[in-house]
C-alpha cells in the first residue's frame, strides 16, 4: 500500500491550525479575509501538494465495487444553470452543444458531445468527499481529460488547466483549475455518464470534472470550456477558482 499523506494531515499542524474553519465555510473570525493567514494556508497548500506528488506519484483514489454505491448521491452547489443559452441546450438535450480546448494550445478544438462520448472512456467507482464533510460513492463513466489535451496540443508554457462552467454564483461565473499533473492523472476524466446512465442536469450535464484525489469542490460541474494557461493570476480573483476567491478555499484540495 503506498503511504498518501492527506492535505486534511497538514492542516492539523502549527500556523495552518485555523483552516478548517475556513474550510467549512464557517469563516467566523474573518479568517479568509487576513492576508497573514492566506499567505500561511498557501505554504501549507503548496507543502501537501509537494509532498504528496513526492511520496505517492500518480497512485490511483480508491476504487470501490458497485455493492459499495451510495443508494443517494445528494447534489449540492447549482443544480441548474440560470444562462438561457444553457437551459436551452438543455431542452435539446444538448443537441448542438460543444466543448472548446483552448488557450496555450497548438490546435484550438470545439469537441461535440457525441464525439467526446465516442473516445475510448474509462468508468469508474469513487468516493467523492465534500468539504462540508459529506461523502458518497458513484460510478462515473467519461473520457480522460488527457486525451482531448493531446489531441489540442499542449504548448511548453501551459502549466495549468482552467474548466470555464455555464453556472455562477450573483453574477460570477463558475470556473475551477488544476495544474498539468492532476490533468494527466489516469482517474481525471470528464464524466458524461453517472451510475450507468446520462449524467444528470443536477449532477453536471453534460460533463462535468471528476479529479478524484481532490475534494469535491474542485470537481466543476456544467464544464462549456477548457482553457490551458501558464498562470492563474488573471482568472477571477487570482486564485484559481470560484471558491477559492469568495472564501478562501485551498486551490490545491488534495486527499
Amino acid at each position: 500500500m503506498v503511504f498518501s499523506p492527506t492535505r486534511r494531515g497538514f492542516l492539523t499542524a502549527g500556523l495552518v491550525s485555523a483552516a478548517p474553519l475556513v474550510l467549512s465555510g464557517c469563516d467566523v473570525f474573518g479568517l479568509a479575509q487576513s492576508q497573514g493567514v492566506n499567505d500561511a494556508l498557501g505554504s501549507a497548500e503548496d507543502l501537501a501538494r509537494h509532498v504528496q506528488r513526492l511520496l505517492g506519484g500518480d497512485a490511483l483514489a480508491p476504487e470501490f465495487e458497485e455493492a459499495e454505491m451510495s443508494p443517494v448521491f445528494r447534489t449540492n452547489g447549482n443544480t441548474m444553470p440560470a444562462d438561457p443559452a444553457y437551459q436551452a441546450l438543455a431542452q435539446r438535450n444538448f443537441t448542438g452543444w460543444s466543448l472548446a480546448v483552448d488557450g496555450l494550445v497548438e490546435r484550438p478544438v470545439q469537441f461535440l458531445l457525441a464525439e467526446i462520448m465516442a473516445m475510448p472512456a474509462r468508468t469508474q467507482i469513487t468516493r467523492h468527499d465534500c468539504v462540508e464533510g459529506w461523502s458518497a460513492i458513484g460510478k462515473w463513466t467519461g473520457v480522460p481529460l488527457a486525451r482531448l489535451l493531446d489531441q489540442a496540443g499542449l504548448k511548453p508554457n501551459a502549466r495549468y488547466v482552467v474548466f470555464h462552467c455555464a453556472d455562477d454564483f450573483g453574477g460570477s461565473k463558475y470556473y475551477e483549475s488544476i495544474d498539468l499533473g492532476a490533468a494527466y492523472h489516469p482517474q481525471t476524466i470528464l464524466a458524461y455518464g453517472m451510475n450507468d446512465a446520462p449524467l444528470p442536469i443536477a449532477h453536471g450535464a453534460p460533463l462535468r470534472l471528476r479529479v478524484e484525489r481532490q475534494l469535491g469542490y474542485k470537481h466543476a460541474k456544467f464544464v462549456m470550456r477548457v482553457e490551458a494557461v501558464a498562470s492563474l493570476d488573471a482568472l477571477g480573483g487570482g486564485r484559481g477558482g470560484y471558491w477559492e476567491d469568495a472564501i478562501g478555499y485551498d486551490w490545491y484540495a488534495g486527499i
